[in-house]
């Protein structure tokens, strides 16, 4: 087996186009995950694992070191990352959590829908595979191995029809998954633990604020969905 053959092929643009029927079938069966309560109890946590990769990610990149995550059924979690108690690197990555579902499932439409459905599973795959090493607790073993393998057989076996689906039906999963996500912060009681309510202590600028800022993205992300959903017709 040629390796390099074997890679370049799986990480070629696909040349079929996408269905919009098939667009919106994925669309209406995130929303059943979402709204069911049954289904969302057990996906949720996809929703927590990119919230938590958010702020190590953004952490790392504000010259932050991260050393490790937890994420939780219940939609809990909390990620580590070592460096100044105050400053921009510490505010961007405590913001970073909230809104990066919905800045990843917007990535995963825009991937599909332009035939990077396959290069996008191969940096996810790859993404997985660099964070075992910061895992923290068995669940949170479970469920980065149950993702990257998911993922890896998606790419390995490629069939872009298949993978086109899939990649769609995460974003849009990932997409709705971040309103309700934030639903529960803003109907919740309230936390001084909270992501908005640490960025309050942090900047002295209250918690809604933050808040309205995080709702901002999500919808900003979800007018950038529709749009490329628009533009298949």
């Amino acid at each position: 087996m040629d390796v390099g053959t074997e890679l370049s092929t799986r990480l070629a643009a696909a040349t079929t186009a996408v269905p919009l029927s098939g667009v919106v079938t994925a669309g209406l069966a995130a929303l059943v995950v979402v709204i069911v309560p049954t289904v969302w109890l057990r996906l949720r946590i996809v929703i927590t694992l990119v919230h938590e990769l958010g702020h190590a990610i953004v952490g790392v990149l504000s010259g932050r070191r991260f050393t490790g995550f937890v994420v939780r059924g219940d939609m809990s979690g909390h990620a580590v990352t070592v460096g100044p108690a105050r400053g921009f690197g510490r505010i961007a990555t405590t913001w970073a959590g909230y809104p990066m579902p919905a800045l990843v499932g917007l990535l995963m439409l825009w991937a599909a829908t332009r035939g990077y459905a396959g290069a996008l599973l191969f940096g996810l795959l790859l993404t997985f595979v660099v964070v075992l090493v910061f895992v923290r607790s068995a669940g949170t073993l479970l469920t980065v191995l149950a993702s990257g393998g998911a993922v890896g057989s998606l790419w390995w076996w490629r069939n872009d029809e298949v993978q086109v689906l899939a990649v769609v039906s995460t974003g849009f999963v990932l997409l709705v998954g971040a309103w309700r996500h934030l639903g529960a912060l803003v109907g919740g009681r309230r936390d001084p633990g909270s992501d908005a309510a640490v960025l309050a202590k942090l900047t002295g600028i209250p918690a809604p604020v933050w808040v309205a800022t995080f709702a901002a993205v999500l919808a900003a992300a979800s007018w950038a969905a529709a749009s490329l959903v628009l533009a298949l017709t």
